[in-house]
Order: C-alpha cells, then sequence, then structure tokens
C-alpha cells in the first residue's frame, strides 16, 4: 500500500486532457501525464486492503499495490521493474486499456477507485526518459527456432518472452509495418506509432526477426481488411523450417449489417476508414475516405466507434451521430451488485466529448442512396420483449447519413490461416485451443500454438499480452520440457 490513511486524505486525480479546440487540429496523444508529485499523491491512495482484488481483477495480474507503493515513496526504477515483471508493454496498456483492475479496486466499493492507470502511464514514460528500459538479451541460445504469425500485441509478448528464453524468433506481418491492429486499428490521437517502433528496436536488440509484408498461408485466402503482403510463406514451409510455430494473428472478420442499400457508396467497415487514416498519419498516401463536411453514422457503440468518432471530428464532419442497438446503460452501476467485476454502465469516451449525439436502442432498417450514394438512413426504435429487442411500432426515422461507418465489433481471425494450418475451430471460428494443463494454448496441430484474438476472439490488448505471455510459457515447456518464463 502507500500511506496508510492516504485514501482518507486524497481525492483521485484523474489526467487532463489537451483543450478539445487544440487536439482537433491533429492526431498527436493529448492525455497529459501525472507529474511525480502527482503520481506520488494517487499511489498513496492505495488503502492496506488485505486482499488486492485489483490484481486478479487484471489480466496480466499486475502486481498494483507494490508499485503504488514504490511511486510514492520516490522509488521508480523499482517501480517499473515491478511493473515489467508482469506486463512486457504498460505502455501500451496504460494508454488504452479501459482499467478493469480500477473497478475491481477496494476502495471502489464506497469511494472512487485508486487512479492504476495514470499512474502505470506515470511510470513506463518516466522509465523510457530515464534510460531505464533496455533490451534483455539471453545469456544463451537454445538453437530452437519459434515461428510467430501475427505481431499485434499478443505475437509481440509471445516473441519476446521466447527470445528472452534464448530461441530464435522469427514475426510474420501481413502488414507494411509491425504492430498488427495496434498499429492500424487504433488512432494516432489514442496511441502514437513511436510507442511500438521503440519496442520493435528493443526486440531486435535481444534478437526477434521481423519480417513484414509476409502473408502466412496462400494468395487465394481472404487477408483481413488491411493486406500488404509483397511475399507468401505456406504453412507447411513455416512447419517445416521451426520447431514451434505460434498463430496470434488479430480478430479481424468485421460484423456487416445486410439491409437494403448496403452496397450503397458511403458505406464502410469502420477499419476501411480507420486503417488509410493510420496510414496517412505515418506518411503514405491520403485516406480515400473523407469525412469532411459530411453527416456521419456510426453504427456500434464500442471503443472501434469512438475511434470512428474522433477521426470524424478531425477531419471536420458536419455532424457525427452514434447509434448503439441495445438501450441506454445506466450512469453509474450498482457497486454493491457488480464490484469487483467489470460493470455495465454509460461509458463517454474524449471523442464523444469532442462532439457526437449518441442514441440508443436503435435498429438500422435500410440505408437511402442517391446516384449511387448513400444520403440518409432509416432506423427505428427497439425495446426489450421477451428477452427480445423487438421493434417499437411507430418509431421509424430517418436521419442524413453522407457516410456509414460499420463498428459493430470483429467475429473471428483473419480469414485462411487456420485453416491453411488444418487448425480446428471453435463454434466462433476461432482456434480451438484450451488454456488449461500441461498442453495449453496447443491446438489439434503438432507444434503449432495458438493465442490472442486468434484463439480467445476480439478482446482487450491486455488479454493479448497475458495470452502472448502464457502461450511463451506453453512453447518453451514444450521445446525444452520446463519453463522458467513467468506466465
Amino acid at each position: 500500500m502507500g500511506k496508510p490513511t492516504g485514501f482518507m486524505e486524497y481525492q483521485r486525480l484523474s489526467e487532463a486532457y489537451a483543450p478539445i479546440e487544440k487536439r482537433l487540429k491533429n492526431y498527436k496523444e493529448f492525455v497529459l501525464r501525472l507529474s511525480d508529485e502527482q503520481a506520488a499523491v494517487q499511489g498513496a491512495r492505495c488503502m492496506d486492503c488485505g486482499i488486492p482484488f485489483c490484481t486478479s481483477g487484471c489480466p496480466v495480474n499486475n502486481i498494483i499495490p507494490d508499485w503504488n507503493d514504490l511511486v510514492y515513496r520516490g522509488q521508480w526504477r523499482e517501480a517499473i521493474e515491478v511493473l515489467h515483471s508482469t506486463n512486457n508493454f504498460p505502455e501500451f496498456t496504460g494508454r488504452i486499456c479501459p482499467a478493469p483492475c480500477e473497478a475491481a479496486c477496494t476502495l471502489n466499493i464506497n469511494d472512487d477507485a485508486v487512479g492504476i492507470k495514470s499512474i502505470e502511464h506515470a511510470i513506463i514514460d518516466k522509465a523510457w526518459e530515464e534510460g531505464w528500459v533496455l533490451p534483455q538479451p539471453a545469456d544463451a541460445r537454445t538453437g530452437k527456432r519459434v515461428a510467430v504469425v501475427g505481431s499485434g500485441p499478443a505475437g509481440l509478448a509471445a516473441a519476446q518472452q521466447l527470445a528472452r528464453a534464448g530461441h530464435e524468433v522469427t514475426v510474420f506481418e501481413k502488414n507494411d509495418r509491425i504492430g498488427g491492429l495496434l498499429r492500424y486499428g487504433i488512432p494516432d490521437f489514442k496511441m502514437e506509432k513511436g510507442l511500438i517502433d521503440r519496442r520493435v528496436e528493443q526486440m531486435q536488440a535481444e534478437g526477434v526477426v521481423f519480417r513484414s509484408g509476409v502473408l502466412v498461408g496462400s494468395k487465394s485466402m481472404p487477408a483481413g481488411i488491411v493486406n500488404d503482403a509483397t511475399e507468401v510463406i505456406s504453412a507447411e514451409q513455416l512447419q517445416a523450417d521451426f520447431d514451434a510455430v505460434v498463430l496470434s494473428g488479430g480478430a479481424e472478420v468485421p460484423r456487416d449489417l445486410p439491409v437494403p442499400g448496403r452496397d450503397l457508396g458511403g458505406v464502410h467497415y469502420a477499419l476501411e476508414f480507420l486503417i488509410p487514416q493510420n496510414k496517412q498519419v505515418a506518411g503514405d498516401k491520403p485516406n480515400p475516405i473523407s469525412a469532411k463536411g459530411k453527416h456521419v453514422v456510426v453504427i456500434g457503440g464500442g471503443d472501434t466507434g469512438s475511434d470512428c468518432v474522433g477521426t470524424s471530428n478531425r477531419h471536420g464532419a458536419a455532424s457525427v451521430t452514434q447509434f448503439e442497438l441495445m438501450p441506454m446503460p445506466p450512469e453509474q452501476e450498482n457497486k454493491a451488485l457488480v464490484w469487483p467485476y467489470w460493470p455495465i454502465k454509460l461509458r463517454t469516451s474524449s471523442s464523444h466529448e469532442e462532439g457526437c449525439e449518441r442514441d440508443f436502442a436503435v435498429a438500422t432498417k435500410e440505408f437511402i442512396g442517391k446516384n449511387g450514394k448513400v444520403k440518409a438512413l432509416k432506423a427505428c426504435r427497439v425495446a426489450l420483449k421477451d428477452g427480445k429487442l423487438c421493434e417499437v411500432p411507430g418509431s421509424e426515422f430517418e436521419i442524413k447519413a453522407d457516410l456509414v461507418l460499420f463498428a459493430m465489433g470483429f467475429t473471428q481471425p483473419v480469414g485462411g490461416v487456420l485453416e491453411a494450418f488444418g487448425v480446428g475451430q471453435d463454434a466462433r471460428g476461432n482456434a480451438k485451443a484450451s488454456t488449461e494443463g500441461e498442453r495449453s494454448y496447443t491446438t489439434n496441430v503438432p507444434k503449432v500454438f495458438a493465442a490472442g484474438d486468434m484463439r480467445r476472439g476480439q478482446s482487450l490488448v491486455v488479454w493479448a499480452i497475458r495470452e502472448g505471455r502464457q502461450c511463451a510459457h506453453a512453447v518453451d515447456t514444450f521445446l525444452m520440457g520446463e519453463s522458467l518464463l513467468p506466465r
């Protein structure tokens, strides 16, 4: 814990944002990190709760009370060592994780939770600034070769852990840059991509080899919304060349909305809009989809929808409306009922605050077009009846829509990869691989493992890191008979 009476003396201080009018002019991060002094005070709020539910609420089981206490005492270098012991990439989670640890914080039962995410953000940024984040190459090499397919957070975590265990690791990525959905699924204003680049440099110094623009499978297979591959390697070749293969691609198959007018111009999947924008920010050609001066409708109320809202505002959209099929959740959860679990409640993101009309319990019925372009959206109200969402009679309405973006989630991994390897799939099309027992993360194919979205479906970055680390432990055990890698 921090100060024994800190939770009674200090109030929660959240990270501040740059002014809206300033941040809408660019794609740079705008969250203002806590100062060392502010972070120390927030660390002091960590109470002697006896059982730190925050640790179990965190998918990577961060040892949160320990680094809260170290920050409170000004022992920053020790704090980053504790943080890195469970999390390979706290600069990612400190920015884009929704912080289930804070929902599980004991102080959250009847007060504001400790600002765990903001303290994590402060620790890792200070560590980079001070030069404390250094390569950790293995003392000895095992001679074993591991291929990691997919360079998102799960693949990066698995690759780093396996390289530190002494294995020769090669990461294959179908896109032109490393990072997977971290690189191309998350806008730069939420996480600047230099954060990925410096981790890649660290991992290269640790012995990891990165090969971008390489599609694993075959030319005929569908390869997701983005695919910059200039080279194809078959699954058979990968299995022949490596002692183990980790499949860690992202969930890139988006949910569709097959209603009349779906084929009109201006109706797109979210990533068709977000990925080219990230490429433009990186210096590539301009985004072919522009929201400037348009009435934008985003269908889907999650994080991807919020990213579409923020990007549309930066384009200069005339208006942005976001529809959610489910009823509006309560503004405040019943903590006595849901703690320490992740609560369902109304969440307003920084993108919403920049300008967005939100509407709940709305179903889209039709897209109305003119000259092949979408011009309006016909929708209706829905309500729960006998456990099902049903149309409310007489509730139809139309709204202007020059650009419609589908942000309704993702159903399964990028098409064709699992089929290329002959990996068994569950009912949702994900790789079938248990996380329990001696054969954790193993598939039905010898020496082929699966982790992250490839195994569990669309999920959080922090879950991907957890699965990557645990899969690395399983692969190391498979190769060496035992493993000293932490899970």
